[in-house]
């Protein structure tokens, strides 16, 4: 079960060149079920995820790069790309993505949390705006549908 809660930033914190960071491709072979194929740096990772906002469930498997470019030639919408910085914050870890491409100028940061009380009781950084975890318009397979922020 995957229960996160998502945030556009309007203005990036200062990032530190030590942070963990990586560079990452995907796409949705299928989104209702969503099905997402994700290039991280060299992992391949096919994903199934289940419906909701907050909480759902997700299914990951392993894929070879051959797998994956196989299936990149089947998606319907553009390849989403981005940079995800993986930033320390207290107990829990900050998924900081600044996406490139046709979303370029887009700013999200995503947190994981082992229950819904402890997401829903989550005080963010005085960085993040609003808080979108609701908006389904913010889901990564309904921001592989735009050909640019301007249809948000």
């Amino acid at each position: 079960m995957e229960i996160e809660r998502k945030f556009l930033v309007p203005t990036l914190p200062k990032l530190d060149a030590s942070l963990a960071k990586k560079q990452i491709q995907q796409g949705y072979v299928s989104t209702s079920p969503v099905v997402r194929i994700r290039q991280s740096n060299d992992d391949y990772i096919l994903t199934c995820k289940g419906k909701g906002l907050i909480a759902r469930e997700e299914f990951e498997l392993s894929m070879t790069k051959d797998e994956y470019d196989h299936l990149a030639t089947k998606l319907d919408f553009p390849l989403i790309k981005k940079t995800r910085y993986l930033m320390p914050y207290g107990p829990f870890t900050i998924e900081l993505d600044v996406f490139d491409g046709h979303l370029k100028g887009l700013q999200v940061a995503e947190v994981e949390f082992s229950s819904l009380e402890i997401a829903n009781s989550f005080t963010p950084p005085h960085w993040f705006g609003l808080d979108v975890t609701l908006d389904p318009r913010y889901q990564n397979n309904q921001l592989s549908k735009l050909t640019s922020l301007d249809d948000l």
